[in-house]
């Protein structure tokens, strides 16, 4: 009965064995066209899969949108892969994993080792249209004629260096890094960073250039901003560059601190210059008539001028001092309004061609009426010339070699000419100024007249033109 019992036992266990050694080479026959139980490439489940399985389901998973370089200045430069015929593909990489292998051992994911893998595609594109486009970034190509030397130049924005030894781009380093970058699928490489830029080596000459360019780094940072009105005139390298002492053979003078030197006199040339600019009387200028077309208007007595003198003893005491402030010139007379446009839109229009009269205040007509200006049969015509109300008086007396002419409302604009009632005129406007016109004064209606005196302000600009 034992022997029976044992003999049965046996049997089942064998037939147990043998069952258990056929599951487990028949899932070794299985994993044997697929990879092994539990295995994961790139976070993909292949267990079972072929290899075209698996690559189709990785390529899906991968999309490379290209590379972005940025320079040593911060500037970025893309190579899209559409570009250069970029195409990729696991298949190599995965038959060579799968050959590795081996299908009877699939046990061992089983029993812990999880097969967990990662594996990189294999990459193609144009070789020679890479290297034509990376060749055309701009950064391979600045500075290529300065490189190897250090000097300072002159431009219209004032004094800059050119330094062709600190932080050179090393052109075969960075193509190299570049090829690397892109066929490993990096999406950014910083050249900076990376170590691309290095220095080369310097002589004397180069480093005493550089310590001059320190110095007038500082020199041409000025702070002072001339205010003309609304308009603003920075003082800045473009202006200051010239104020640096240079010798006969354009070298730098230093004093005895070794601090670059001053040339007053440029300072005061740059001072006439701008006087030049912005001082506006007796000025041609383009003035919109109310007749529709664009006048030139010459001379006159309104307008800006600047003192000189004083601006040439601010201007040099305020740069050596090395102030930063907004600075208003000083005048010597002063218009309604400062700057280039120094009419406004406050201002009393008189054409003479049409014989009329406009008061603009704040852009807006408010007195539109004939007028009788100079006689011109006896050359007595009114001046042309922008002008300005200078005085308001009632009740004057005007009075002349051969006239004395009371007036209620009296507005001169430059010397004896000045706007006025005319009461013994019944009749304003035409061609009367060409036989029957004033002495040069412009005559007025009563009620326009005394209109303009109780609305118009001294030192408001009278433009006069035919």
């Amino acid at each position: 009965m034992k022997s029976y019992v044992l003999k049965g036992i046996g049997l089942g266990v064998f037939i147990i064995l043998l069952s258990l050694i056929a599951m487990y080479l028949g899932l070794a026959y299985y994993y044997a066209d697929g990879f092994s139980y539990n295995t994961w490439i790139n976070g993909v489940y292949c267990t079972g899969k072929s290899v075209n399985e698996v690559n189709d389901e990785l390529l899906k998973q991968f999309d490379y949108k290209g590379l972005t370089i940025i320079d040593g200045d911060g500037k970025s430069y893309a190579i899209l892969p559409e570009e250069v015929a970029f195409s990729f593909d696991f298949n190599d990489a995965l038959n060579i994993y799968l050959e590795r292998q081996n299908p009877y051992l699939w046990i061992d994911n089983l029993t812990g080792n999880t097969g967990e893998k990662s594996i990189e595609p294999v990459i193609e594109y144009d070789e020679a249209v890479f290297e034509e486009k990376v060749g055309r970034f701009a950064f391979f190509h600045e500075g290529v004629t300065e490189r190897g030397i250090v000097e300072i130049r002159k431009g219209e924005q004032g004094y800059y260096l050119i330094d062709g030894c600190s932080q050179i781009l090393n052109v075969e380093k960075t193509k190299a890094l570049i090829r690397e970058a892109f066929e490993e699928g990096e999406d950014q490489i910083d050249l900076m960073r990376a170590g691309c830029y290095e220095d080369l080596p310097m002589t004397e000459e180069m480093k005493q250039n550089l310590a001059i360019w320190e110095k007038i780094k500082v020199y041409q940072d000025c702070g002072i901003v001339y205010q003309f009105g609304e308009e603003k005139v920075p003082v800045d390298a473009g202006v200051v560059c010239n104020f640096i002492m240079t010798d006969e053979n354009g070298n730098f003078v230093l004093d005895d601190m070794g601090n670059l030197c001053t040339d007053e006199e440029k300072v005061y040339e740059f001072v006439d210059q701008l006087s030049d600019e912005y001082d506006t009387v007796g000025k041609t200028r383009q003035f919109q008539a109310t007749r529709g077309e664009i006048v030139t208007v010459e001379g006159g007595i309104y307008g800006n001028q600047i003192d000189r003198d004083a601006e040439k003893e601010y201007l040099l005491q305020a740069f050596l001092e090395n102030r930063r402030e907004v600075h208003e010139p000083a005048y010597l007379q002063m218009a309604r309004n400062q700057g280039k446009d120094d009419i406004g839109n406050t201002y009393i229009e008189v054409d003479m061609t049409n014989q009329m009269m406009y008061y603009y205040e704040n852009g807006e007509l408010k007195i539109e009426t004939p007028v009788v200006t100079g006689n011109t049969s006896l050359r007595r015509g009114t001046p042309t010339g922008t002008n300005y109300v200078y005085n308001k008086q009632r009740n004057r007396v005007l009075r002349g070699a051969d006239y004395e002419s009371p007036v209620k409302y009296w507005i001169p604009v430059k010397g004896a000419i000045g706007i006025h009632d005319a009461s013994w005129r019944s009749t304003y406007g035409g061609e009367i100024y060409k036989t029957n016109g004033s002495h040069g004064c412009i005559n007025t209606p009563l009620d326009k007249v005394s209109e303009l005196y109780d609305m118009v302000e001294i030192g408001t600009p009278c433009i006069m033109f035919y």
